[in-house]
């Protein structure tokens, strides 16, 4: 990935004219751009290890396996999020983790765990660099020095139960080097969120990930059938069977827990055959409220779409859904829906027969398959619109919550309104575009993507935003977050999330299984 941008950079792509349009008319954001520093000019804070700290790491990992080189430290120095990739534009000294380590084994883990809670060095776990609420902070807290500690190395399939489907994969193994490994064989893990293409295996299980495709294949922490993780106190090796009533599910407590509690290596995971078939249909509604009541409706009586999302008026307005063709007019009026199916021939043809027949009589049009296969060719590339925003002077993020579906109004308009209001505080009008992206019998997540005019310091700016719709979001009852994790952005509003007394059992986890307090410092428990 690049380092003060998303991804590939063969993949980027500047904004078309349709979007500069946008951008003036709506924002009155000018093509002047944001002056950035190459990375040639970037400053670091030098390395805080001593000589002494850096010979004993080196004994554990090979010279070719611990660094303090400032690129690389540099490309660990954050994750992807809007704050993230403002930073790194400062010309000022940048932070960065104080060194990268690249462990091999579970046995080379446990090494420098113990080395670096005798040495008092904080530990940030590193997947795929993917975060986008700080949880790739370099945060030292009273520690003297911070390391990145990268698993990109345990990239192996363990093993495949083709009569269980189920498999045990690497936690440094990317989403598309899974899928390929799993596909040799005639299988795929099926989960697919807008991070797949960098995104780790352990990272998924770290962060409670919720895949494009979860109305089919459910969320990740449903897949997980058993996991290994490191910690300070010793190795946990959680999961026997494909349920157990012997007591809580420790496996839940390490999923979501985002390498505050040990370093994930391991995941066995359910898969399933690769689908040989797959069919796709776009719909449109009049209005939001009608579609939502349509999804409703569909997930409570259980039709079975691998995929099925809504677009608001104004998202389905500027085409988002469709990233290939964004500030493109191309569906008159109403709200776009997305479904997808697949399985067998059979399961995918009756399912999606059902649904057709349901989402027609909720009062959809059809609208054929093309605006379905143009989001599922495009599907993961709106991080890339964002990078040109940015540099083009535009405040671009999205952010996430989730409710029940007699609150998914309200949420929606309490969302809305934080955000337009605090923009408008900043200078700018701002452009506010939601859709549902995750179904369940009970509710549903809402996503939200926003762009404004850069005013004034731009990261301050954001703050005062996010801060504005986290406050909705506790205010009308609904979740901080549904998939993009706590780290350093949400842990102000996790008290409000879990009470005082889930913050003192979650203290209580860390205390023993970290005594030393050394993984992850500042992110998820506050």
């Amino acid at each position: 990935m690049q380092w003060n941008a998303w991804g590939d950079p063969e993949a980027a792509k500047p904004l078309s004219p349709a979007i500069r349009s946008l951008l003036e008319q709506a924002l009155g954001i000018e093509a002047a751009g944001v002056e950035e520093p190459t990375i040639e000019q970037v400053r670091l804070r030098p390395s805080a290890l001593s000589t002494a700290d850096r010979e004993g790491l080196t004994a554990i990992l090979g010279d070719e396996h611990m660094t303090i080189d400032d690129r690389a430290r540099l490309l660990r120095a954050g994750g992807k999020s809007t704050l993230d990739l403002l930073r790194r534009r400062d010309f000022g000294v940048q932070d960065a983790p104080d060194a990268v380590l690249i462990p091999g084994t579970e046995d080379e883990i446990t090494k420098i765990l113990q080395f670096c809670g005798d040495r008092s060095i904080a530990i940030v776990p590193f997947g795929g660099g993917t975060s986008v609420v700080g949880g790739l902070d370099p945060a030292r807290g009273d520690f003297k020095a911070v390391v990145s500690l990268d698993l990109r190395r345990l990239d192996s399939l363990h093993s495949l139960d083709e009569v269980s489907w189920e498999a045990e994969l690497g936690a440094g193994l990317s989403g598309p080097e899974a899928e390929r490994l799993l596909g040799e064989r005639g299988f795929s893990l099926g989960h697919f969120p807008q991070s797949f293409l960098f995104a780790t295996i352990g990272g998924f299980a770290a962060t409670r990930s919720s895949g494009q495709d979860s109305a089919g294949y459910g969320r990740f922490n449903d897949m997980v059938r058993g996991l290994r993780a490191v910690t300070p106190a010793g190795v946990l090796d959680l999961g026997r069977a494909p349920e157990s009533a012997a007591g809580p599910d420790l496996r839940q407590l390490l999923i979501g827990s985002e390498g505050t509690l040990g370093i994930i290596t391991r995941v066995r995971v359910r898969v399933h055959p690769v689908p040989e078939a797959s069919r796709y249909e776009a719909w449109s509604f009049p209005d939001f409220a009608t579609g939502a009541d349509a999804l409703r409706a569909v997930v409570q009586t259980g039709t079975g779409p691998t995929v099925i999302r809504l677009s608001d008026e104004a998202e389905t307005g500027v085409n988002l859904a469709t990233t290939e063709s964004i500030g493109e007019q191309q569906i008159t009026g109403g709200c776009l829906a997305i479904t997808a199916f697949e399985g067998t021939e059979a399961h995918v043809a009756s399912r999606h027969a059902e649904t057709r027949d349901l989402l027609t009589a909720m009062g959809g049009t059809s609208l054929g398959e093309g605006p379905a296969r143009a989001w599922e060719h495009g599907r993961f590339n709106a991080p890339y619109l964002r990078d040109a925003l940015l540099s083009a002077g535009a405040l671009c993020e999205t952010l996430e919550s989730a409710t029940n579906w007699s609150n998914v109004p309200a949420l929606k308009a309490a969302v809305t309104d934080a955000l337009t209001r605090s923009l408008a505080d900043s200078g700018t009008p701002a452009l506010v575009l939601c859709h549902i992206s995750h179904v369940y019998p009970t509710g549903a997540s809402l996503y939200f993507t926003v762009v404004a005019a850069q005013r004034g310091n731009a990261i301050e700016q954001w703050r005062a935003a996010k801060a504005a719709a986290s406050d909705a979001m506790v205010r009308t009852g609904a979740t901080i977050t549904h998939h993009h994790a706590v780290g350093a952005d949400h842990r102000p509003w996790m008290r409000d999330e879990i009470g005082d007394l889930g913050v003192t059992m979650l203290r209580a986890v860390k205390a023993a299984l970290d005594p030393a307090g050394i993984l992850n410092p500042g992110k998820l428990i506050p």
